[in-house]
């Protein structure tokens, strides 16, 4: 009387003719698995919108009116076919660092500028071209820039620097996004607000300490993650600056 003998596997040795198809079959559905895996977990994750450097647009150069309190801001006066007057850019250097010393006797002031534009949903950032051509004294007064006051605000969203937030980089998540954010932040990139619920119109915002202040350090803890937060809300243009009130802020678990 025969026994079948059952076909085993051993590490050193050629694989049994027996397993040859059960090996081929395993292999081919971890594959599907992991793909199907990588097609979930990227579906999960908040979709980046439009939001890049637009060296497709060429090299922009438009005058306005310079405000450095808290970050520095451009209030569009003279703009052209793609930044029309009324327009207000956050305005920043290359690599993760801002242009307050270059903007730096220029507060109240008209000045010409000229860079990158980058670009995400409603809001707009421009990268400064190096040297005195990226920002430089322009000829004439200065119009005065008025302020929207729109009441006190409790939004939920992250607060986030506002470059990478533009295009620089696809804003994601972990401890990686959140040391990026905050070595722009140090560097006096201005901080964005992401709310979860577009705000007058708006899901992004400028966002500040308390009295229009540079973003306190209490707040560098919360960068990257899913916040509740309360603050005064303000247009200067077309841009929301939110003015944080520090001791609300708050972690949402989950």
């Amino acid at each position: 009387m025969s026994r079948k003998e059952t076909p085993f596997f051993v590490g050193y040795l050629p694989l049994p003719r027996g397993l040859g198809g059960f090996v081929a079959l395993v292999s081919v559905a971890l594959v599907a698995l992991f793909a199907a895996a990588a097609l979930l977990i990227g579906g999960t994750q908040d979709a980046p919108q439009d939001a890049a450097f637009r060296f497709d647009y060429g090299r922009q150069t438009v005058t306005g009116v310079v405000e450095l309190t808290p970050y520095p801001l451009l209030r569009v006066t003279e703009g052209n076919d793609l930044i029309p007057p009324g327009k207000t850019l956050m305005m920043t250097a290359a690599g993760k660092s801002g242009v307050d010393m270059r903007a730096m006797g220029l507060e109240g002031k008209l000045a010409q500028v000229s860079g990158v534009v980058l670009e995400r949903g409603t809001i707009d950032m421009i990268q400064l071209r190096g040297g005195r051509r990226g920002i430089q004294a322009a000829e004439g007064e200065a119009p005065a820039m008025q302020t929207e006051p729109l009441g006190r605000w409790r939004l939920a969203g992250e607060i986030c620097d506002g470059k990478c937030l533009y295009g620089a980089m696809r804003p994601g998540r972990g401890l990686a996004h959140k040391a990026c954010a905050n070595l722009c932040i140090i560097g006096d990139v201005p901080p964005v607000f992401v709310t979860t619920q577009p705000v007058e119109g708006q899901d992004f915002m400028l966002i500040t300490g308390p009295d229009g202040t540079r973003l306190p350090k209490e707040a560098y803890d919360f960068v990257g993650q899913f916040v509740t937060l309360e603050g005064d809300l303000e247009r200067r243009g077309d841009v929301l600056v939110l003015r944080l009130d520090t001791p609300t802020i708050a972690l949402v678990d989950g």
